[in-house]
């Protein structure tokens, strides 16, 4: 008595548990989307959510490409397709856009999903932002007064829209030295230019922080920046042999600033100034605080999913899995009875314990991810017709109910573990060499194998002990 007291309080408990999981994914899904757009906004989204993919929720698919041949030599191409795949996911997760499925495709391919953002322009230009940060001291040489009289004298651009410096220029310009746009008048028919010492003595790899302030109390927003204790050694040293000079900020191959060194600085600590709106500004810190991409990004497909058609599906899946689930809960009933009420209450749970399962871990639910759930209830009502038609044939040998339950669950074992590991075994390999929704298949397989053999064997085991210790007639199989 005292096994089964325990083995039923675990059962209700983990009843409790697991709808108390569950509890914040009905309650989101319940509001209107205007309301869970407000939240998202606000940052009140709940911490525990069962999220919806991209083919439920509408949204935003990505195909983005590295540019390979502009990798550093020194990098390999799997380190680097990695890193880009870290960056990326940082700067999305900051943006604001929760759970997004980010994986990595062939060699050089990287697929993002963005779901409930249909407008994404924004979110493109914020993932494939190279966000090289770049400290360059201004040359004033006489050398560069010349390139700059050239760059007057000429009547076009000094630099392409490729962003090549133009032959005129690159054939009087010594290797030591460079030439970049400057980026307040970047717009203006006037467009100012630096030469540039072409040696980049620091750049953004040893920043620590970068956050958006304002100046005064009616200002414009700048950028200030922290670098790590080995940053602020090479900022220190830089500024300190360079008092009087100007220091060049520059970001992509911009000037966004240059101010004058009056001093050294060695705290390690600076701002970049450069005719920012607000949101130009966040959206440069929240690219610097991330990191900068291995090497340039270019999107090569872009595919948005509306709304509607991720409402049609989830009511279609709704639908199909509700029919399929009460089909099989009435044939069990009709077809093995007591044993059948038995086995349908094994299945509920199995469905209660795998959606807390997976809102507790954030997943994020595609139509692979509902085949996927349906497969692993298929695979637990398998295991209750292994157990009941065991019952069956011991039924034929007129023995005691408590020995019938007994020996068929012993005999039913090794089938349902067989059965059991060797499609988890493939579920395995599905998700370490799948991508995308393949990955999502295989996640709701793995879980909802190992619950199902939980709830098909203890938990219909329990109730047959507290069936038979209540009154052992009440059982019909």
């Amino acid at each position: 008595m005292k096994a089964l007291h325990w083995k039923m309080s675990l059962v209700i408990g983990l009843v409790i548990l697991f709808a108390f999981l569950l509890y914040p994914t009905f309650d989101w899904y319940s509001k209107t989307q205007p309301e869970r757009d407000k939240l998202e906004a606000m940052k009140e989204r709940p911490k525990h959510i069962l999220n919806l993919g991209l083919d439920l929720r509408g949204g935003t698919h990505l195909l983005l490409e590295l540019e390979v041949d502009k990798l550093d030599k020194s990098e390999k191409l799997n380190d680097a397709i990695q890193r880009a795949i870290e960056i990326v996911r940082n700067r999305v997760d900051a943006y604001g856009i929760s759970e997004t499925p980010i994986a990595r495709v062939g060699d050089k391919w990287i697929s993002v999903d963005l779901p409930g953002v249909s407008n994404a322009e924004q979110a493109e230009a914020l993932i494939g932002k190279t966000a090289q940060l770049k400290f360059m001291l201004v040359d004033e040489s006489t050398t560069a007064s010349k390139i700059l009289s050239e760059i007057s004298a000429l009547d076009k651009p000094a630099i392409d829209k490729d962003g090549n410096i133009v032959p005129e220029i690159k054939k009087i310009l010594p290797p030591n030295l460079t030439i970049l746009r400057g980026k307040s008048e970047e717009s203006s028919s006037d467009v100012k230019y630096y030469v540039l010492e072409s040696s980049v003595p620091l750049t953004g790899a040893y920043l620590e922080n970068a956050r958006v302030e304002m100046e005064g109390d009616f200002g414009m927003p700048h950028i200030s920046f922290s670098f790590n204790k080995d940053g602020a050694k090479i900022f220190d040293t830089l500024t300190a042999r360079n008092v009087g000079r100007n220091l060049a900020i520059v970001l992509d191959d911009v000037v966004y600033t240059a101010p004058n060194i009056k001093s050294r600085i060695p705290e390690g600590k600076g701002i970049i100034e450069g005719s920012f709106t607000m949101e130009e500004a966040r959206d440069i810190a929240l690219v610097l605080r991330s990191g900068a991409l291995p090497a340039p990004i270019k999107i090569i497909e872009k595919r948005v999913v509306g709304p509607s058609l991720g409402e049609d599906s989830i009511k279609k899946g709704i639908f199909s899995s509700m029919v399929g689930f009460i089909v099989v809960v009435l044939f069990m009933l009709f077809y093995y009875k007591g044993g059948g009420f038995v086995a349908d209450i094994a299945l509920s749970l199995n469905f209660l314990f795998l959606l807390g399962c997976l809102a507790y871990f954030n997943a994020t639910l595609t139509l692979p991810g509902i085949a996927g759930m349906i497969l692993s209830l298929a695979m637990a009502v398998d295991a209750n017709v292994l157990i009941l038609e065991r019952m069956r044939e011991e039924i034929e040998f007129k023995k005691p109910i408590p020995i019938i339950i007994s020996t068929a669950y012993q005999k039913a074992w090794t089938a349902i573990l067989d059965s059991n590991v060797t499609t988890w075994i493939t579920s395995v390999f599905l998700f370490q060499f799948g991508s995308g929704p393949v990955k999502g298949f295989a996640t709701t397989l793995i879980i909802g194998l190992v619950i199902g053999v939980f709830t098909s064997v203890f938990v219909t085991r329990v109730v047959y002990d507290f069936w038979l210790t209540s009154n052992p007639k009440h059982l019909s199989v």
